[in-house]
């Protein structure tokens, strides 16, 4: 029962580590200073002007983190370059 109680422990770890990087991107979505960022305001424009429906949008980690709808009304999230708002990854969004 000891060995169980350890096992389930470990795997509840592993889970919780894995839905805590689940919306990070792969790598950065630039290396630039944060002095040549867009305000989140532009960058919000600029996706929406690609045809993305953004429901909210943030900075984390150098990329542009965007939580949107995309043209066939799949949800989505979008890792964006905050210099210039290329499109980086994206992935469903599971929220």
């Amino acid at each position: 029962m000891r060995k169980f109680s350890l096992v389930l422990s470990a795997l509840a770890v592993c889970a919780a580590a894995t839905a805590a990087n689940a919306s990070d991107p792969s790598r950065p979505c630039t290396t630039a200073p944060e002095s040549q960022w867009l305000k989140i305001a532009d960058l919000q424009a600029k996706v929406e002007e690609q045809g993305y429906k953004v429901r909210k949008a943030k900075l984390k980690k150098a990329c542009g983190e965007l939580y949107a709808v995309d043209k066939s009304g799949e949800r989505i999230e979008l890792f964006v370059d905050p210099t210039n708002a290329k499109i980086v990854e994206t992935k469903k969004d599971e929220d």
